[in-house]
């Protein structure tokens, strides 16, 4: 089994396991059972039917009609102000809604003054998704325009916030807010029965967005719907998908709920009340809407009921989101896709951070985690090729008893398996190191796609201002030099190109000979994926072209400590060639 065959099984192991992954994590983590979509419930006033709570269910308030203005929707006296050292924004007094949420760590752009990203907005603004807290009383759930009363005027780590409304039956609510230093928002609903009878009540919380501003739901990077569900990750569903379904309530008992982008999220942590319902559903248009509703309660008369809620709005840092699991919320860190190698993606992300802090540049970080990872997979190249050089010493005895045993299949095989016996010689053994290898590197490719940290990290500041982004420097546009970005993957920038010379060299420095076919592939493999790399993150080309000189290096140190290879693969060139030369005569006369 010579290099070129095992190189040639490495790619088609890879991309078996490429298109399996997919399959197996539906296999082994089914989706939840979806329910079939209920009848929708008329709001308050919308038409005769109240929205009752039965079934679990509140319909969509009614709101007032057209698109508004993001700074239009923001100006307004009824408003409290959110100041906190991660996050900016503010609360809705009309609604109880926190709809306008700002990043204060991350901008937009990689220009300075494009200002910071936005993680929520208002309704019926472009980008509208927001969070909103209320009530179900009596069957009736509260009007999304009821008008509450602020305690303050300033939500911050030191200084909670308590809204406040009393219904024409003496009720009165409370929604006291509270922010820690990070991303996450504590809602308290209390009920407070100030009248003469009981009342029968449900809390509720539900994030609603768009999905036109999403990220796009990818392979190994999930953007949607996503939640823990009976002790168990659920996010089966793309936004398109969740739309066909029209909705879905996974099995099991919430823990938390919400819709993730490849470095954001915004979620709704239960808290120790049971829930009633949770789950997704498709709105009209690109409108989608995550709902917790708590169990019914009968609240006596001078009686008090509270339930807390806890809200997420922010970067998919993963330290951050390990913390908030430490506290108590169930696999929050996995809101990240890791997959099946969290145990192993965890590390490589934080050695990475660990050479950036040190190195301070990312794209230089990405350089010294491939060298270091090539280095630890040395030893296991090594006895690859160690085991390829066995073989090429057996193969003349092999020949010979392929020979004398060629009408006997079974007696050929038993001899054979004899020879590697006394040989010492493993057939799978030049194999396995690249199987072996295989889940690594697909590890270290996918901390790539899911680090926020390499988002708008530079590498060469003139060059490569965002590793995230793909490289700005194509070859229709001069290599940067003309104002104007090349789309997809006519976008073949200097590190497509180096990764598809640095790819060729891998494979020219394999002498082996090959069947047409073979050659073919290989000749045209290298400028292919030039072509569909193009448009990847500037860091993901980083790493492949580090990891191809990486190779070429490898390889040519393991060519002169096994030159037997090299002459038994150039022998075999010639052999092959002067065969073909032969037949080529013999067709001719």
């Amino acid at each position: 089994m010579d290099n070129q065959r095992n190189l040639l099984l490495a790619v088609l192991l890879s991309g078996l396991l490429i298109l399996g992954w997919d399959f197996g994590m539906r296999y082994f983590y089914p989706a939840a059972s979806i329910t079939a979509p209920a009848e929708e419930v008329a709001a308050p006033g919308a038409s005769g039917a109240p929205a009752t709570a039965s079934g679990a269910d509140i319909a969509d308030g009614a709101m007032p009609e057209g698109p508004v203005e993001l700074d239009t929707a923001l100006d307004g006296q009824t408003r409290v102000i959110i100041d906190a050292p991660r996050v900016a924004g503010s609360i809705n007094l009309i609604g109880a809604r926190v709809d306008d949420i700002v990043l204060k760590d991350y901008r937009k752009t990689v220009d300075k003054d494009s200002g910071p990203v936005r993680i929520f907005a208002p309704e019926r603004t472009d980008g509208q998704h927001f969070a909103e807290f209320g009530f179900v009383v009596g069957g009736e759930r509260m009007s999304s325009q009821a008008v509450w009363q602020a305690d303050g005027e300033r939500l911050t780590v030191d200084n909670p916030i308590t809204l406040s409304r009393t219904d024409a039956a003496g009720i009165t609510y409370k929604i006291r807010f509270a922010i820690d230093d990070q991303y996450m928002i504590t809602a308290d609903q209390t009920v407070e029965n100030t009248s003469e009878g009981a009342a029968i009540v449900q809390p509720f919380a539900f994030i609603k967005r768009t999905s036109t501003n999403a990220s796009p739901d990818q392979f190994i990077a999930h953007a949607g719907p996503i939640g823990v569900f009976g002790g168990t990750l659920r996010d089966p569903h793309a936004y398109h998908e969740l739309a066909e379904l029209g909705r879905w309530n996974p099995d099991g008992s919430a823990s938390w709920l919400g819709f993730a982008d490849n470095y954001w999220l915004s979620a709704l942590a239960k808290g120790e009340g049971e829930a009633d319902s949770a789950g997704f559903r498709s709105l009209e248009g690109d409108l989608f809407r995550a709902d917790l509703i708590y169990d019914s309660s009968t609240v006596a008369a001078g009686a008090t009921l509270t339930q807390s809620t806890q809200l997420f709005a922010g970067a998919k840092e993963s330290e951050i989101l390990d913390s908030y699991e430490d506290g108590g919320i169930t696999y929050f860190g996995k809101a990240i896709s890791w997959g099946w190698f969290e145990w192993f993606e965890k590390p490589i992300l934080w050695l990475l951070r660990t050479l950036n802090n040190l190195v301070g540049n990312f794209g230089i970080a990405i350089i010294l985690l491939t060298v270091i990872v090539r280095g630890l997979m040395f030893p296991i190249a090594q006895k690859g090729f160690s085991s390829m050089a066995a073989m090429k010493a057996v193969q003349p005895k092999m020949k010979a008893i392929q020979e004398r045993y060629k009408d006997d299949k079974q007696q050929q095989q038993q001899e054979i398996m004899k020879l590697y016996k006394e040989e010492k010689v493993n057939p799978l053994a030049g194999c396995l190191p690249m199987l072996i290898q295989i889940p690594i590197f697909f590890a270290l490719y996918k901390v790539l796609i899911l680090a926020i940290e390499m988002r708008h990290e530079p590498f060469i500041p003139f060059w490569i201002k965002d590793l995230s982004a793909p490289d700005p420097a194509t070859i229709l546009n001069l290599f940067g030099l003309l104002p104007y970005e090349v789309p997809g993957f006519l976008g073949i920038g200097i590190l497509a190109v180096m990764l598809g010379v640095t790819m060729w060299l891998t494979f020219k420095l394999n002498p082996s000979a090959m069947d047409p076919v073979q050659q073919q592939v290989f000749n045209l493999m290298p400028w292919f994926l030039m072509f569909v790399m193009a448009p990847f993150a500037a860091g993901l080309l980083l790493y492949w072209v580090t990891s191809n000189i990486l190779t070429v290096a490898q390889q040519s140190y393991l060519y002169s400590k096994h030159p037997q290879l090299r002459a038994a693969a150039e022998k075999e060139k010639a052999e092959k060639a002067l065969e073909k030369a032969r037949e080529e005569k013999a067709e001719g006369a």
